[in-house]
């Protein structure tokens, strides 16, 4: 679990294809401080560590995950946002992520607005009903709070800081970014679902 602070970003070191696996090789000074077995948000999504060694470490994304995310467009290169899973005795500073993305959506538009930057995305409509305007998403791994919300759209803000330090940075329009909607709104849509299909059998 996870809390959408980003802790750092990560270099693509090697991106080598296994099966229908992709195995990813990051670069980062985080690795040291690693262990195999333990999770990493990678872009929002949770991956289990393989190997460490040095600034260096292993992962692997299943083909589940290739499909689902943007995991898969990884090459050399790339910059990775980067989060080691919560501590429960610390504060959540962005809110509660599982690291399991629900979708990806399509940077549409990336605009300066004097200090800040305004991006809007565009996401598939069967999700319209897990997104409240102010209220939070996650984004490439990124805690955001959603703003002027249409029925296959929405707008975030990014302050100098996060634009600093994750690979929102690198974004423009047609990019995909992984989302994972809040998992409070998901079980509210789950409730209201059950009960509505409970209504029309009794």
């Amino acid at each position: 679990m996870f809390t959408g602070i980003i802790e750092t970003t990560g270099i693509v070191a090697a991106a080598t294809t296994a099966g229908g696996n992709l195995e990813l090789t990051i670069s980062t000074p985080l690795a040291q401080e690693l262990k195999i077995d333990q999770s990493v948000s990678h872009n929002g999504v949770c991956l289990t560590v393989t190997a460490v060694e040095a600034d260096r470490y292993t992962t692997i994304a299943v083909a589940e995950t290739l499909q689902k995310t943007n995991i898969g467009d990884l090459r050399p290169g790339h910059a990775v946002n980067l989060e080691r899973a919560m501590v429960f005795n610390s504060r959540i500073d962005g809110h509660i992520v599982q690291g399991h993305v629900d979708g990806t959506g399509t940077c549409l538009s990336a605009e300066p607005q004097d200090g800040s930057w305004l991006f809007r995305f565009g996401f598939d409509p069967s999700f319209a009903p897990l997104i409240v305007e102010k209220g939070s998403i996650c984004l490439n791994g990124v805690s955001l709070t959603v703003f002027d919300i249409s029925g296959d759209a929405f707008s975030v803000a990014i302050i100098p800081y996060t634009y600093d330090h994750t690979n929102i940075r690198h974004l423009k329009p047609g990019s995909t970014v992984n989302l994972e909607f809040d998992i409070l709104g998901k079980y509210v849509a789950r409730q209201l679902q059950t009960r509505a299909k409970s209504s029309l059998t009794t």
